[in-house]
């Protein structure tokens, strides 16, 4: 899809400013320092528009960006950020948990898109495995990307995009997407998951 605007229409803090109106939203979630933010910035071909950092634990509010004027790409918070205070874990966790519960009510579930990034070069964490279970108790579509690609040889991609598969229980069909920031790879198949959600929307189309 082309992208003709993209901008961030509200961080929220709380539950009281999500955005609620019928447009679909797109929500990325991962383990801190994952790539969500550069990852976010390649499919919207802005730069900085989400703020990148090497340093983990960066996005602490939900971050809703407009894209096109069709539909949100959701930043949410990175779960797993050890040097973090207890309080503050606890404080986004709550956050996202609200957030989910919203979008899963039944007028909005077809509408929302949960993509759950994870670290090629890792693997699936316990961290991402107890997150995908927590995200398939609601219901929503998910699609499961294996980020930083680039830095896998060739060689070792198979194994580690089924050993990601495997870990989080997914079919055998539902292999996860490859994909680079650095290099694009992977960005169309991520976009037609989004197009699916756009599809599913009629105030999107």
């Amino acid at each position: 899809m082309r992208v003709d605007s993209a901008e961030l229409a509200c961080s929220a803090h709380r539950q009281e400013d999500f955005r609620r109106d019928d447009l679909p939203q797109i929500a990325f979630i991962g383990r801190s320092n994952v790539g969500k933010s550069s990852l976010l910035n390649a499919l919207l071909g802005r730069k900085g528009l989400a703020r990148t950092s090497s340093t983990p634990g960066r996005t602490r509010m939900v971050n809703f960006f407009l894209v096109n004027r069709r539909c949100y790409f959701v930043d949410l918070p990175g779960y797993g950020y050890a040097k973090a205070g207890k309080q503050e874990r606890q404080q986004w966790g709550e956050l996202v948990d609200r957030y989910f519960r919203h979008e899963a009510q039944p007028e909005r579930r077809e509408r929302a898109r949960v993509i759950q990034l994870i670290d090629a070069k890792v693997g699936a964490t316990p961290l991402d495995r107890d997150a995908g279970e927590y995200l398939a108790s609601f219901e929503l579509s998910r699609l499961v990307v294996a980020t930083k690609i680039d830095r896998i040889g060739r060689g070792q991609r198979v194994r580690a995009l089924d050993g990601i598969r495997e870990a989080l229980g997914l079919p055998e069909d539902e292999m996860p997407v490859a994909v680079s920031a650095e290099t694009g790879e992977g960005l169309k198949e991520v976009w037609r998951a989004v197009e699916e959600a756009l599809i599913a929307s009629p105030r999107a189309r």
